[in-house]
């Protein structure tokens, strides 16, 4: 009997017994068994935040340089399909439904993940739809994750901050070193931020990787109509500010543009093509603007690192009127950390349970408590509570942000005719 894409994602939740089981061994014999699919050329994106952004960057540029291209994220927002990008298309429930199976018929009772199955899959569909390259974003991690059982010829990590420390240790140096496993001996390891933990340093010149720093090897200079990047071999790309909006995103940019420099010889892009990918780039659901009333901002900023940049951009940003916020989280979250940071951008906070939504989220009550006790609050069990609370108090802004769960239920309620919220856009 063939199993519809939803079948398929029920039955990998029960394939292996643990949610997350990190390592190599088993996802690279299944890959093997399939043939070792690969794109001839691939790239590699892991990093505490900005994965995403920087993976649509790359493939925008080496789309807009001709190349056709595979690009895999995770988690998806919206649908599965998300996933698997081919060519600047989703991937759809047939191809998927099909790469399962053959997954499925290569495993022989090898145990896999949810997310190993994905994986497995995305190199699949690239091999078979012969994308030029591919860009693999890093689940979780890096050393462990089944991205790395490709040899990527160049790798990024964008930033290095605390998040997922039961699974990569206690402070920056482990995650650092945990993140640095990506890099490959004499194949360039860029390194998107400026002050990197010595973690991620040590674990990439123990590879043998070819170090590529942003303050170092190349820079961004912010100029009156954009911006330009320049490389100590004289290299200077004139650029516009990028789609993606917040500051943090030129650095993502950057970074993207230093794996393109250093893989020219083989992945050759015009200064067109870049500055082309650069001001098109696109990710729903980061720092994503729906106009009003009242102004609605989506934003998956789920760490205290992302809840930084989220609060420089409100503030960078301001408006007349108040400011409300949706929120909700998952467990394994810094949430007090969180509000801390937000706490002085928020006028009053409309806390949303996630239990609904997934059987890792926080109830509203456990988010109260972290919320100083000074804040306007109100909470609800369900985000469209929540939500339609914030739209009936009429800010002139509502930030919602936290989870993937949080945001793409907003998402759906703002765009679904039949639900209980009224919005600008609805």
């Amino acid at each position: 009997m063939q199993r519809t894409l939803e079948q398929w994602l029920a039955y990998q939740q029960h394939v292996h017994p643990q949610e997350i089981d990190l390592g190599l061994d088993r996802v690279r014999e299944v890959w093997q068994r399939m043939g070792s699919p690969r794109a001839p050329r691939n790239l590699i994106v892991g990093g505490t935040n900005g994965k995403g952004s920087t993976v649509a960057l790359l493939e925008a540029m080496l789309r807009c340089a001709g190349y056709r291209v595979g690009a895999y994220t995770s988690p998806h927002l919206l649908r599965y399909n998300e996933r698997v990008r081919i060519d600047g298309c989703e991937a759809d429930d047939a191809a998927w439904c099909d790469a399962f199976a053959r997954i499925e018929s290569a495993r022989s009772g090898t145990p896999l993940t949810y997310f190993e199955f994905g994986t497995l899959a995305a190199l699949d569909l690239f091999a078979r739809a012969g994308v030029d390259v591919a860009v693999l974003e890093v689940g979780l991690g890096g050393r462990l994750d089944a991205t790395n059982i490709i040899d990527a010829d160049a790798a990024i990590v964008t930033t290095v901050d605390l998040d997922h420390q039961d699974w990569l240790g206690p402070d920056r140096d482990h995650i650092g070193m945990e993140k640095g496993g990506i890099a490959r001996p004499g194949r360039p390891l860029i390194i998107g931020e400026s002050d990197p933990p010595a973690g991620l340093l040590r674990a990439v010149l123990e590879r043998g990787a070819v170090l590529v720093r942003q303050g170092i090897q190349y820079r961004m200079v912010d100029r009156r109509d954009g911006w330009s990047w320049e490389h100590v071999d004289g290299t200077r790309l004139e650029l516009p500010p990028p789609l993606i909006d917040a500051p943090v995103q030129k650095a993502n940019a950057a970074a993207a543009l230093a794996a393109l420099h250093a893989l020219r010889s083989v992945l050759p892009c015009t200064p067109g093509a870049l500055a082309d990918g650069v001001a098109g780039a696109q990710v729903p659901g980061r720092l994503q603007r729906l106009p009003g009333p009242p102004e609605v901002i989506l934003d998956v900023a789920h760490n205290v690192q992302a809840a930084r940049v989220l609060a420089q951009w409100l503030g960078d940003h301001p408006m007349e009127g108040r400011v409300h916020a949706v929120f909700g989280a998952l467990r394994d979250k810094d949430v007090a950390g969180i509000l801390d940071v937000l706490g002085p951008c928020v006028e009053h906070w409309h806390l949303a349970g996630l239990e609904a939504e997934t059987a890792r989220g926080r109830t509203a009550a456990e988010l109260e408590h972290a919320l100083a006790p000074t804040k306007p609050r109100d909470a609800h069990a369900t985000v469209a509570q929540a939500l339609d609370a914030a739209l009936r108090a009429r800010p002139a802004r509502i930030v919602a942000f936290g989870s993937f769960y949080l945001v793409a239920a907003v998402w759906r309620e703002l765009n679904n005719p039949g639900g209980s919220a009224t919005h600008g856009t609805s």
